[in-house]
């Protein structure tokens, strides 16, 4: 098993049987013949749970899909086999995931894109926006208190300019190899056709207490009895598909503008007690941005897991998102204090101690997250640039704030005496979101992050699909208790704040990309993906294992722990050094994709979260 590891790390003699079951995991699916063109087929379309469903773990050589859904999977894989790139099956991912997990991502909302082309990273930024007519006290009551978070969510009120599409679309242009029409034929065919509702939409329905509220998610979603569709049940989406064949004729066109986007406003505008603002003008002008990808050193030493000392550069999104600033953040503290040497327990599980570092160093981070990071075209950053936040000698000095007993709640640093002109945003919570990540045959490779916010979003349907409720990824209130601006204030135009982390890892010795990861859960997000770097490529690890590890963090409050993954010992050290110890379901939806090398070849090892119902694809 140990050499299994080290091959994702260098070369190894033996490849054995896990890697050999993997390969033959991966090729679950009929063969199909070689295609020129996209042909797409209808897969066996199986039910994933929404408790623990093991994962065998994955391993190919050409190239690899995974995302949230077998059938979303499957579309990207047989993008891939027509010989499309990482873009094209990304897109073809992103159009199924929006007509089987419509609760979590879809046309209606936004994404973070990240590519590689070689040493080239591109960062593709499809948040969505406020409107032109929002102002910062869009969730403050008449009493001028924030509104409750469902309050503010159900409705008009909380949804953005979506940018998904016109992202995508963009990202398309350059690095897109199959037409852009026949990447929408998967998500057209079955929403036409017909898809089994799975064990978790099921689930998500039957807890849901307002999707039911609107007339036309009520009438799609729930039987005439007013029960949620059953697990198996075949649902059918024309209106999708009708959208979907306009924007594969039309481009984003067919979505920012005439009949789709005048629907779209009616909905938001019209909803009889929480309305919005959103505008036809506001669809009209949305544009994606490009960004420079955020990068950053991180080196291990040569003393965990019998591993030699090792330099990676880790790639994630710049602001609006927080997810690779508070990333790098923490593993950057951690590297200045004895976790950085610290293995795994002989249970196989992170010690108590090194969650007391890793906690500790999150609160930091995130102390720092809540006062600085927005939108980089409304704040400024620290000292003009955000790898301030990641310098070496800032975050070691961040590092020497670690003590023997939890501080509970930290205070944001200051790495360049920067005037702070911001105060801090309370803790808010956030929620939502699926994870792509895909490397091609090309040398290409992607990690993308997209979501609608709160499961099901605005709870607002419109032509087939649900509407983000984005804009509560603001700050509710927009002054700190100070009476200092929060940056992540709603301001027109604006993109709020997020904690999506889409993730690329290169090793610096070979330039290799040799990591693609991500995953949804809100804040948690930067928690659930630091875990899965941690494990792969700190403590040996394959993506399979990693991911399937127990999930812990703080978001500078109590230490959270997932219910029932950790011994009762573990939790009672942690009390002991002070801290507010918290065990609760956290549920990520991890998806990774790693590189590793055994009788001279290149292979692709995936994993997908047991936690949920996806699953690796490739060749």
């Amino acid at each position: 098993m140990r050499d299994i590891h080290r091959t994702i790390q260098r070369p190894a003699t033996v490849l054995g049987v896990v890697v050999s079951a993997a390969l033959l995991a991966a090729c679950d699916t009929a063969p199909r013949a070689e295609q020129s063109r996209l042909n797409y087929q209808t897969p066996a379309q199986p039910e994933g749970g929404s408790g623990w469903t093991e994962k065998p773990g994955w391993a190919t050589e050409k190239f690899a899909v995974a995302a949230a859904n077998p059938l979303a999977t499957d579309a990207g894989y047989q993008v891939l086999k027509a010989g499309g790139s990482a873009v094209d099956a990304a897109i073809a991912v992103q159009m199924v995931l929006g007509l089987v997990e419509p609760q979590s991502s879809g046309i209606g909302g936004g994404a973070f894109l990240l590519h590689s082309a070689g040493a080239r990273v591109e960062a593709y930024d499809g948040r969505e926006t406020a409107p032109a007519a929002a102002t910062e006290n869009l969730f403050l009551k008449t009493d001028g208190k924030p509104m409750a978070f469902d309050d503010a969510v159900v409705g008009g009120r909380s949804v953005g300019t979506p940018g998904a599409v016109r992202m995508l679309e963009m990202a398309h242009r350059e690095h897109g190899k199959l037409p852009w029409a026949s990447l929408f034929e998967p998500a057209i065919h079955l929403a036409e056709h017909g898809f089994k509702v799975s064990h978790r939409l099921n689930t998500l329905l039957s807890g849901e207490k307002f999707l039911h509220q609107d007339p036309v998610a009520k009438a799609y979603f729930y039987s005439a009895d007013g029960q949620p569709l059953g697990v198996g049940a075949v649902l059918k989406n024309p209106e999708y598909a009708q959208v979907l064949r306009a924007i594969a004729k039309q481009g984003s066109k067919a979505l920012h503008e005439g009949e789709v986007a005048q629907a779209i406003v009616q909905k938001v505008r019209s909803h009889p007690t929480n309305p919005g603002t959103l505008s036809v003008q506001d669809l009209a002008h949305y544009q994606p941005k490009k960004r420079e990808a955020l990068c950053h050193d991180w080196n291990l030493p040569a003393t965990v897991a019998d591993m030699p000392q090792r330099g990676y550069k880790v790639c994630g999104f710049p602001p609006p998102s927080s997810g690779a600033i508070a990333i790098g953040q923490i593993l950057g503290i951690l590297g200045s204090t004895p976790a950085a040497t610290m293995a795994l327990g002989q249970d196989g599980l992170p010690t108590a101690d090194w969650l007391h570092f890793y906690t500790e160093a999150s609160r930091l981070a995130f102390a720092d997250r809540a006062l600085y990071v927005a939108d980089p075209d409304f704040v400024q950053a620290p000292g003009g640039s955000w790898l301030n936040l990641l310098d070496s000698r800032y975050l070691q000095e961040r590092s020497r704030l670690i003590g023997q007993q939890s501080m509970k709640v930290a205070q944001p640093g200051n790495p360049t005496q920067f005037k702070v002109s911001h105060g801090p945003m309370p803790e808010q919570v956030e929620y939502g979101t699926s994870h792509i990540s895909i490397v091609d045959a090309f040398g290409n490779a992607l990690a993308m992050t997209t979501t609608i916010e709160a499961q099901f979003g605005s709870r607002q349907m419109v032509k087939g699909f649900l509407l983000n409720n984005e804009l509560t990824d603001f700050s509710m209130a927009p002054k700190a208790a100070d009476g200092q601006p929060i940056a992540n204030r709603v301001e027109p135009g604006k993109r709020p704040r997020s904690s999506m982390a889409p993730t690329l890892v290169f090793d610096k010795a070979t330039g290799h990309v040799i990591m693609s990861a991500g995953s949804p859960g809100g804040a948690q997000i930067i928690h659930y993906t630091a875990k899965t770097l941690q494990g792969v490529l700190g403590w040996g690890l394959t993506p399979q294992q990693a991911i399937n590890l127990p999930n812990f963090s703080s978001l500078n409050g109590p230490t959270l722990l997932e219910a029932k993954r950790f011994p009762a010992a573990t939790v009672q050290a942690l009390q002991a050094r002070g801290a507010e110890v918290k065990e609760l379901e956290l549920t990520s939806g991890l998806q990774a994709i790693t590189r590793g090398e055994a009788h001279g070849k290149v292979f692709w090892f995936g994993g997908a979260d047991p936690r949920r119902e996806g699953v690796v694809m490739g060749e």
